[in-house]
Formats: C-alpha cells, sequence, structure tokens
C-alpha cells in the first residue's frame, strides 16, 4: 500500500489530530509529498504551531500530564504528622502512635465567604461608604439563603469597614435564631493582597500598599483558613463577610493556586463563597460568588 493510502487510512480511523499532525509531520520531513523543499519548509511550521498547540502527553497512557507542584498536606502548618515529630517523650512507655491520633483533627471547617453588599462609591471617608438601598435588599436575599441552608452557624466574622459591618449585621437579623456570634475584625479590611498577573491598567496600588495590605491580607488568611484544631468535635460552619480582594486571595491560597492570579476573578455583591476544610488539609470549593439566589436586576459587582 502507498504511503498516501496509508496516512489517509490511519486519519480515517483514529479521527484524532494529535494523530493527523504527527503522521503528516513525519510524511513531510521525508518528503512524501512530493512538493518543493521551500514550500515543505513552510508546511512544516505550520505544523509545529498545530503540534505545540496540543496538551502535553504522556507516553504510556495518552492523559494529560500534570503541570503543577504536588499537595502540600502541611500547608496551614497544622499537620499532626508533622507536629508530633520531634517532641520530646514524657514517658518511656507512650505510645507514639496513640499520640498523634490524640492530635489529629477530626472535624471538617466550612468557612462560607460573603462579599459586601454595594455601597456608596462618591463616599470619600469610609464612613460615608455605606450600603445603597438596593445594597440593603442584596444583604437581605443573602441572609434569607443563609437561614434556608439550614445549618448551625458558629460565628459570624466580618471587616471593620462600614459597608462589610452593615452587610454583616443584615445578615445576622436571619441567623439570630441560632444566636450567632458576631466579632469585627481590622484584618479582613479591603486592599492590596499581592501585584495581579497579568498587571491591569485601571488599578495601580503602589508599591508600599503591597507590602502593607499583603501583610495583613496574609495574615488574616493563616487566622482564618486552616483545619480544625483537634480539639473541635463537630463539624463547623462559619460566616466570614469582607471583600472582593479578600475572598479572592484566600480562594487562591487555600487552593494552592498562584495567588497572584487572584484578579482573573470576579464576585458579585452579596455572593456566597463556600471553602470546605477536611482534617487532612484537603480544601475543596464548593461554590465561588454564587448569587444565584438573587433575581437577575439585583446583582452587581460594584
Amino acid at each position: 500500500m502507498s504511503y498516501r493510502k496509508t496516512l489517509k487510512l490511519v486519519c480515517g480511523l483514529a479521527g484524532s489530530s494529535a494523530v493527523l499532525v504527527f503522521a503528516a509531520a513525519a510524511a513531510d520531513s521525508r518528503g512524501y509529498f512530493g512538493e518543493l523543499r521551500v514550500e515543505a519548509a513552510s508546511r512544516w511550521s505550520k505544523f509545529t504551531v498545530l503540534q505545540a498547540a496540543q496538551p502535553a502527553w504522556t507516553p504510556a497512557n495518552h492523559t494529560p500530564a500534570p503541570t503543577g507542584h504536588a499537595w502540600d498536606f502541611n500547608w496551614d502548618k497544622r499537620d499532626p504528622s508533622v507536629l508530633t515529630n520531634g517532641k520530646k517523650k514524657e514517658s518511656s512507655t507512650e505510645d507514639p502512635s496513640s499520640e498523634q491520633d490524640n492530635g489529629k483533627p477530626k472535624a471538617t471547617r466550612n468557612i462560607l465567604l460573603i462579599r459586601h453588599s454595594q455601597y456608596n462609591l462618591s463616599g470619600i471617608s469610609d464612613k460615608e461608604r455605606i450600603l445603597t438601598p438596593l445594597g440593603r435588599e442584596q444583604a437581605e436575599f443573602t441572609g434569607t439563603r443563609l437561614a434556608e441552608l439550614g445549618l448551625k452557624y458558629d460565628v459570624l466574622i466580618h471587616s471593620s469597614m462600614a459597608r462589610a459591618t452593615e452587610t454583616a449585621n443584615i445578615i445576622s437579623k436571619h441567623l439570630s435564631g441560632v444566636g450567632v456570634e458576631l466579632v469585627s475584625c481590622d484584618l479582613l479590611r479591603e486592599g492590596a493582597p499581592i501585584e495581579p498577573v497579568p498587571p491591569v491598567t485601571h488599578w495601580k496600588p503602589d508599591a508600599v500598599q503591597y507590602h502593607e495590605d499583603g501583610a495583613r491580607i496574609e495574615a488574616a488568611f493563616r487566622r482564618y483558613i486552616h483545619r480544625a484544631d483537634a480539639k473541635q468535635k463537630e463539624d463547623s460552619y462559619e460566616v466570614i463577610v469582607c471583600h472582593a480582594n479578600v475572598i479572592r486571595y484566600f480562594v487562591c491560597r487555600a487552593l494552592q493556586f498562584p495567588p497572584e492570579g487572584w484578579l482573573r476573578m470576579g464576585l458579585n455583591n452579596g455572593s456566597i463563597t463556600w471553602l470546605t476544610i477536611r482534617p487532612s488539609g484537603r480544601v475543596a470549593l464548593r461554590t465561588m460568588g454564587d448569587a444565584g439566589f438573587m433575581p437577575p436586576d439585583k446583582l452587581t459587582r460594584t
């Protein structure tokens, strides 16, 4: 059988762009197309572009090859197997495996991150940047949604900025039946966590702001985003009302994505982002910016 017929048969059976690229490139390199070398070189460059567009495949099973780093199970520095290493044994009869089991987390933490509702952008000071009438409606919708989930919330933490505080106060009225404690925190205030990649032209904080805000927001992440303590017996549900930049940075850090990619995501006002942290240190993103419980004409991103 001629090479042209063989190529046609292979491509017809496989129906794969990867096989077509490979076979065409091999044929062209051997001159089976019977064209001038100049034209063949031109065609080869086109095949190279097509081949480069294909994902990286492993030769064994033709599946995409991993491109990132392995999951760091001690990302929050609370892995019990690491914490027990190097500890001085108090008794020669003490069972190391028993000690590790006693210090191992058993509960799952659920953290619901709420972006504040729409606020007055024309306000000069933080006190003047209160919620708009639409923003107060959005907070009511969010509070209703959280109540409908039927979860036993343990605490409602909020940024100390006016728009987040007002949003949290409205939400808390819907959760009054479960006796949720309100806690204000300066670490959760809005800011510039890290210089975004790719850069944007419409927002350019200076290096000092990244330096100061970044350290504060990272401190907030370390305080609130971690696996449960070994003393925690039941799964917990914690609500944190804060800001878009803070939430997006938290998500990137918790999922071990490059933190500089935080600005590639968008969040609606009053939306719910749900992180789940297992005792093993595994983290899952259950929802990201969920605002489907609001009517379309109530959605904003300001």
